[in-house]
């Protein structure tokens, strides 16, 4: 008796089982409308509509996300650094009783502070200094006015709440992440997830040294 070889006889079980499962019911018919183009008939199918929105950006449009994405990327580490410095300050603060104290070492924090970021800070443009200001109210939790008013006092943070008005900034303005700032918000989070971050966390490294006076 001849044998018949494996693979000739798995193909006859594969033919078999497909035959069997192709058998048509009436409860596999599917019942289309129909349109007849040039005496010929076609099957029709009508869908719900669907609304699309287009993802095409203009040239400026691009520029302008691109100028968003580079300015974050520039004042990511100071807004970082600002965020470790306030929480260092008020940990510090916590432990000195007397308001003489607390005014001498807020005193020299302001001289450090100013040491340290007054020349790079002088560099950012405009729009860079509204992110930056974005981001340490992010970083923070706090606004700007906020800030200001704890470390320097009432005046000083209402004057600079002046001049952040003529160049349309409002410090007392708090991070919207899910509104105004959501565009921003995205930005800073495909940053964080990308390999950029650890260079953001390095400069950040670099400016805590400097700011206590560090080699």
């Amino acid at each position: 008796m001849r044998v018949v070889p494996v693979i000739w006889l798995v193909c006859a079980i594969l033919l078999l089982s497909t035959r069997v499962g192709a058998q048509v019911s009436e409860n596999d018919t599917i019942r289309l409308g129909a349109t007849v183009e040039n005496g010929i008939t076609y099957p029709m199918i009508l869908l719900d509509e669907v609304e699309t929105y287009s993802t095409y950006l203009n040239a400026a449009e691009r520029i302008r996300r691109d100028k968003l994405r580079r300015d974050i990327f520039v004042v990511y580490p100071y807004a970082l650094t600002a965020a470790a410095v306030f929480n260092d300050i008020n940990a510090n603060l916590d432990q000195l009783d007397r308001r003489r104290d607390r005014r001498k070492y807020l005193k020299a924090v302001d001289k450090s502070l100013d040491r340290t970021f007054k020349e790079p800070l002088k560099n950012l443009s405009i729009d860079q200094g509204h992110v930056l200001i974005k981001l340490v109210n992010r970083q923070t939790g706090v606004n700007c006015y906020h800030i200001i008013k704890e470390l320097k006092g009432g005046l000083s943070a209402m004057m600079w709440q002046s001049v952040g008005v003529f160049f349309n900034n409002n410090l007392k303005r708090n991070y919207d992440p899910t509104g105004d700032d959501y565009e921003l918000e995205t930005f800073v989070r495909e940053m964080e997830a990308s390999n950029a971050y650890s260079y953001q966390l390095s400069k950040q490294n670099e400016l805590m040294k400097k700011a206590k006076g560090e080699k």
